[in-house]
Order: structure tokens, then C-alpha cells, then sequence
């Protein structure tokens, strides 16, 4: 992987990581390698994400859209998309200026529109590396969402809302509302009801191909539309909402040293250790 100019791009309102993110830019300089701090470039080879996921989010978009390699550096408070720990930053870095091997992970994104239930009048897109959540306000009563996949109805869910997420937001707000873990490289859309009224309405994995289309029904009031964990739109009854797979994955560089399920161990404590436990040598010829 050849590295002509990258991107250092730190955690807002951070004096600290800003300042690491110089000490970054000197680091590339001393190389030969162009660096600039918080810019996104069509023209660049690397982005060194610095912060923890919201910061990853925030950058994804626009990484995604120029086809952007994305190197997380972990100096937040979670850790599944930014992998590579802190200390090891610049080892992490040599690893890969050595031209060693190094793993690329695509990771499908969503792209979210709504559709005026009136008017027919559709909204511009917007995108999503973790999930696109529609929730009823904390005070209102459950809604009813009626859901399609492509132009196959699916079922109506009266819960207080819906989660459809991505491999890669599996472990975010879908966890947590009982959805199931998907393994980041996959391609597949998660749909997980947010405290559904019936115990029937269960999680429902889809292919990537699949277009997601959610109609609020009446009686409703404004409902919101989060996108990775920002409020886009507010919606009304028979709005619809319109979700697939956006049009280019987020490239994301990973740590030379962890494997996808050492991360989830180490976040989600699985097992009670992080340790890997190797395959014995007997199999191993056979995996």
C-alpha cells in the first residue's frame, strides 16, 4: 500500500488528541509522507482516525464516498471500530509504510431516505456505517411501523421503534435492544424492534441486496429518524421511510494484531478473558 498523503483526523473539543494529531503530522513529515490535520481529500491514501467510534461515524460518510482506507487509532471510550490501540499506534503504522500485508475490511454502509406520505416527495440521502433507527419520543405511546422487504410485506411491528443496522452497528444500539451480533464482513441489514408489544416480533436478518421500506401509520405524531446517532429527519403518520445499501463500502485498515472476535471478547467480556485460544495443530490443516 503505497502512502503519498494522509489525513489525521482527531476527536472535536479535544485539545489532547489534537495535540497528538500534531505530533502525528511530524511523524508522516519525517517520512516524506504529506499529512494534514482534520481534512478529508479526494487526492489522499490513508485517513488515522483518532478518538473512539463517534469519531469514526462522523468521518465515515465522506471516506466511504471518496474510497478512503480508514486507520482508527483508539483514544475514546469504545473501541469496535477504532481497533488499534493507542501505544501501538506507530507500530501499527510502520506495519504498514513496511508494505507488510496488511487486512482491508469492507463494511457496507445504509443509505436512508424518507418519502412525504401526501406529497410523494422524496428527501436527499443520507448515510449510515452503524444504523438508522426510527423511535417514537419517550413519552408517546407505541407506534406501528408497517415494513416491507423489497415489495414483500414483512409484518407490522407495534413497538416503540425499529433498529435497522449493519454488520458493523450489530453491536451498537442493536445489541442492545436484543438483536443479534453479525460478523462485520458480511453483507446483510438487521432488522431489531425497540421493545416490541408482541415477545413474537423477533430480530429479522436480511440480505444486502434487500430495500428496506417502513410505513409509520396513524395515529402518530412526529416520530424521529436517527442516523448514527444523530436526529435527521421527524416524520408523521403514513411517511415512509426508504433504506438499502449504500452504493460504496467503508474501507477500514484493521489492526495487524487483533482479530474481530479479540475485540468483541475484550469489549463485551465474553468468556470472562481476552486471551486467544489457538486451534490445535491436529485440525488446523483442515480450517
Amino acid at each position: 500500500m503505497k502512502i503519498r498523503c494522509v489525513g489525521v483526523i482527531t476527536r472535536p473539543n479535544s485539545p489532547e488528541v489534537e495535540q497528538i494529531g500534531q505530533e502525528m503530522i511530524a511523524w508522516f513529515t519525517r517520512r516524506g509522507i504529506r499529512a494534514e490535520l482534520n481534512a478529508i481529500e479526494p487526492g489522499m491514501d490513508l485517513l488515522v482516525v483518532l478518538g473512539g467510534d463517534g469519531t469514526m461515524l462522523h468521518v465515515a460518510e465522506k471516506a466511504s464516498r471518496y474510497q478512503l482506507p480508514v486507520m482508527g487509532i483508539h483514544l475514546g471510550h469504545l473501541g469496535f471500530l477504532t481497533e488499534v490501540a493507542a501505544d501501538e499506534r506507530y507500530q501499527a503504522l510502520e506495519t504498514l509504510l513496511g508494505g507488510d500485508a496488511v487486512r482491508m475490511e469492507r463494511r457496507i454502509m445504509l443509505s436512508a431516505a424518507y418519502v412525504h406520505g401526501m406529497t410523494g416527495k422524496k428527501s436527499a440521502s443520507m448515510l449510515a456505517l452503524n444504523e438508522v433507527v426510527i423511535v417514537k419520543k419517550s413519552t408517546e405511546a407505541m407506534i406501528r411501523l408497517r415494513c416491507w422487504a423489497g415489495r414483500e410485506y414483512v409484518t407490522t411491528y407495534r413497538a416503540d421503534g425499529l433498529i435497522m443496522a449493519t454488520p458493523t452497528g450489530s453491536t451498537a444500539y442493536n445489541l442492545s435492544a436484543g438483536g443479534p451480533v453479525v460478523h462485520a464482513e458480511l453483507e446483510a441489514i438487521v432488522l431489531t424492534p425497540i421493545c416490541p408489544f408482541m415477545l413474537e416480533s423477533r430480530p429479522v436478518l436480511l440480505g444486502s441486496r434487500q430495500k428496506v421500506t417502513t410505513q409509520l401509520l396513524a395515529p402518530a405524531g412526529e416520530v424521529k429518524v436517527i442516523v448514527d446517532g444523530e436526529l435527521q429527519w421527524t416524520i408523521t403518520e403514513n411517511d415512509y421511510l426508504l433504506v438499502k445499501k449504500a452504493a460504496k463500502p467503508l474501507l477500514i485498515v484493521s489492526s495487524p494484531w487483533k482479530s474481530y472476535f479479540n475485540i468483541l471478547r475484550n469489549k463485551l467480556n465474553w468468556g470472562g478473558a481476552s486471551v486467544d485460544v489457538p486451534l490445535p495443530e491436529k485440525v488446523r490443516k483442515y480450517c
